[in-house]
């Protein structure tokens, strides 16, 4: 049987750049939500620097005792001991049989299990000689940006002695694969592979060796999405209207970070200093996402004057005065640190009220729409209606509306830096549209909306949710995202024959 191409769609072109290396453009115009890309992984397989996992399905901690791979020994649920079409007999079962390397389950207390860290780059490497044409074409041209990585020493060494030396002393696989060739797929794997989940969502990593080289930035204008039910296949969608030869960008960062923190991130591990237009501009395209209040006057906020430098100062447009790089950043982690323990609280009232006083606290020392601030408030989002104390059904008109404001204030952020095809948003939108129809319900029952306010404000519910919904029914059925998608749909539909049932009488 002749094996399916990896490369199922492709609406784009490759280019180089001295800057960027290779890189991906449209082909063509495309409208937003349009397909762009749609590819098979060269290898999936376990994070690096993770608990020990199941081999087949990557749920984590499996029975160290009892939950073993018959043929190797090796991690392996006794669900997937059943099923012999899974990765790990595909793959690596034969060669740590073969070669009798042992597993060693983890001392107590232990939670990163170094051993494992070798099975996605054997992954890749018996992918490459499964698939040499393909390897040579697509992967030996990837960066992995060796002499960087070496810099870190520690690093290097662990990966050395946890991987390279690993496979090729107790896996016996000198004869077949290089220190150099691996320490390449090492490289080739942190730079450019990209987060999944399983099934049951487990958190795993794959290799999308023509997806992989997309550019960065911090505002992207593609849209992923990987599908565990067709084998983790890949579809890259426009996030907005691209034009032909448009440069494809894709953030390999969080967006929702300050330009500080997505700096340090990229820096440390893709290994170079992003220059996009919202790294470069001070208040982050309008947003003050990273700005602190200024403590000399009453209106201004301290901007970083070169935000992609280390040592930048940060000064007030309206009065001038100066702060250094060390002391803001210094006063960010404090609050961060706060913000931390806050976070580890269990799930309920005390932790709601306790984010809202961190809110009212950072008033006086953040812009409104720091990123602070506005991780804060995705807390928020989720615990109105959800937390015991707050459930949705109990609260009153003025908390439905903190919720609903809560709400525009993330997608004003986000409106921004991801526009348009965004899952972020998508949730956002149907958190929202919930204290609407809550509100506009209240509001008719009180006598303080007439018919046609109560059916223009549901329209406008409706409008959200038709929008999370265009969003997300491009998700995989089984992910998180994919089962809000039927929910919203549902609420959709509901909400349609409401408002239809109304009747022309109300007016």
């Amino acid at each position: 049987m002749t094996a399916p191409p990896t490369l199922s769609v492709n609406r784009t072109a490759v280019q180089w750049s001295p800057v960027c290396g290779r890189y991906l453009v449209a082909k063509g115009a495309t409208l937003g939500h349009g397909l762009l890309i749609e590819e098979l992984p060269l290898a999936v397989g376990p994070k690096c620097n993770g608990p020990v996992v199941c081999l087949g399905c990557y749920e984590t901690d499996p029975n160290p005792e009892e939950e073993l791979c018959s043929e190797c020994g090796w991690p392996l649920c006794a669900e997937c001991s059943e099923q012999a079409d899974n990765a790990h007999f595909q793959l690596e079962c034969r060669e740590l049989r073969d070669a009798r390397a042992r597993f060693f389950p983890l001392p107590s207390g232990s939670s990163h299990c170094p051993q494992l860290d070798c099975i996605m780059p054997l992954r890749v490497l018996l992918a490459k000689e499964a698939n040499p044409e393909r390897w040579d074409s697509e992967v030996a041209p990837m960066e992995h940006h060796e002499e960087e990585r070496k810099k870190d020493a520690d690093v290097w060494h662990a990966d050395r002695v946890n991987i390279a030396q690993y496979l090729r002393g107790p896996c016996k696989l000198a004869s077949r694969f290089s220190e150099e060739l691996i320490m390449q797929v090492v490289g080739v794997l942190e730079v450019n592979a990209f987060e999944a989940r399983s099934p049951k969502g487990y958190p795993l990593r794959c290799l999308f060796p023509y997806t992989g080289i997309l550019a960065h930035n911090c505002v992207p204008n593609t849209s992923r999405s990987i599908y565990p039910s067709e084998g983790y296949k890949i579809r890259l969608r426009a996030m907005v209207d691209l034009e032909e030869g448009q440069p494809l960008h894709h953030s390999y960062t969080y967006t929702l970070d300050g330009t500080a923190q997505r700096q340090k991130h990229l820096k440390q591990g893709k290994f170079f200093t992003c220059q996009c237009d919202r790294c470069l501009d001070p208040t982050e395209l309008g947003t003050h996402f990273s700005s602190l209040k200024c403590g000399q006057c009453a209106e201004g906020y301290q901007v970083p004057r070169q935000p992609t430098e280390a040592d930048t100062s940060w000064s007030c447009a309206s009065c001038g005065s100066d702060t250094s790089n060390v002391e803001a950043l210094a006063m960010l982690q404090s609050l961060q640190s706060e913000v931390n323990a806050v976070q580890a609280l269990p799930m309920g009232a005390k932790r709601l009220e306790e984010v809202e006083r961190l809110l009212r606290k950072y008033k006086s020392l953040l812009h409104p729409l720091h990123f602070i601030a506005t991780g804060l408030r995705q807390l928020l989002i989720e615990m109105y209606g959800r937390v015991q104390g707050y459930e949705m059904v109990q609260l009153p008109d003025h908390q439905l509306e903190r919720k609903a404001e809560l709400c525009r204030q993330v997608l004003r952020v986000l409106n921004t830096f991801e526009p348009g095809l965004s899952r972020t948003r998508a949730m956002n939108l149907y958190e929202l549209h919930v204290p609407l129809v809550l509100l506009a319900k209240t509001g008719f029952i009180a006598g303080k909306l007439k018919g046609g306010e109560l059916r223009a404000r549901l329209v406008d519910a409706i409008d959200l949710l038709k929008e999370c919904v265009e969003i997300l029914e491009f998700e995989d059925k089984s992910s998180q995202e994919g089962v809000l998608c039927v929910v919203a749909q549902q609420a959709l539909k509901q909400l349609t024959l409401s408002v239809e049932g109304l009747g022309s009488e109300l007016d």
